[in-house]
């Protein structure tokens, strides 16, 4: 086994250490490690995405439904739209992007610059979730709120934006169920992994068409993933989340911005 693939793993188990931790932020870890890690093309990483967030969502999604943590009718309100954008994005949007979009003097750029310098812009936007302190002012005697037109349009913008990129959408799912359906807190958290995990899988089957998926791969960079989401979740016992969470801000801002000096101005 190359000293890529050892790194690209090792990547694997810190996503789901983040996301057992944090509860959210290991999508932003995946694409980056796929794509200057283990050297996936940018349309690939995205597609691989999509799995691997989808499977570990559900896992932790699962232990939030043995909580009773998970509000159902909700997840499925928000659900549906974005899954269905999902799909439709992978199958038809992401191939239809032409492989050179257009030159800025002597830089041409591609579908794969695009995609990470979108990419990195949605990090830059999580980055600023994570670090900005929110008050949560619900609580478990608020009374839910199914405001379905506005539900119905964040699902459809997250899953756009899912297809693109191949991030779960966390940090803008929550605050909708927050603001929308006046979750608390801990039940937004719970709920948006359910969301995440239905939209992400769904999506997955817009690409298996389209992309040639390297199965053996695939299950595996997921398997330990998960493997580290049981770690993270052992790990938030000792750890203060909420301290940790703000510090993963600022590394997806660093990486961010990396991301694009890599490929708008290094490349």
């Amino acid at each position: 086994m190359e000293l890529a693939e050892i790194l690209g793993f090792l990547g694997a188990l810190i996503i789901g250490i983040v996301l057992g931790l944090i509860g959210g932020g290991g999508s932003t870890l995946t694409v980056p490690i796929l794509v200057y890690v283990m050297g996936i093309s940018p349309v690939i990483a995205t597609a691989y995405s999509l799995f691997v967030v989808g499977s570990s969502a559900l896992v932790g999604a699962i232990i939030n439904a043995k909580k009773r943590m998970v509000d159902f009718r909700m997840g499925i309100v928000f659900a549906i739209p974005a899954f269905l954008a999902v799909f439709l994005t992978r199958k038809y949007l992401v191939p239809a992007i032409p492989n050179e979009l257009f030159s800025v003097g002597d830089f041409l750029v591609t579908k794969d610059i695009a995609i990470m310098v979108f990419f990195a812009i949605i990090m830059l936007l999580a980055s600023y979730f994570m670090i900005k302190k929110r008050k949560d002012t619900t609580t478990e005697e608020t009374t839910v709120q199914y405001n379905y037109p506005f539900i119905i349009i964040e699902g459809i913008v997250v899953g756009v934006l899912t297809g693109i990129v191949g991030a779960g959408g966390g940090f803008l799912i929550i605050p909708a169920l927050v603001l929308f359906a006046k979750l608390p807190m801990k039940k937004a958290v719970a709920t948006s992994l359910l969301i995440i995990a239905v939209k992400s899988l769904i999506g997955f089957l817009g690409d298996v068409q389209n992309t040639r998926i390297d199965c053996v791969f695939l299950l595996t960079f997921t398997g330990i993933s998960i493997v580290g989401i049981f770690i993270g979740l052992y790990l938030n016992k000792f750890i203060d989340g909420k301290k940790l969470k703000k510090a993963f801000g600022w590394f997806v801002l660093i990486m961010a911005i990396y991301i694009i000096l890599n490929e708008a101005v290094l490349s």
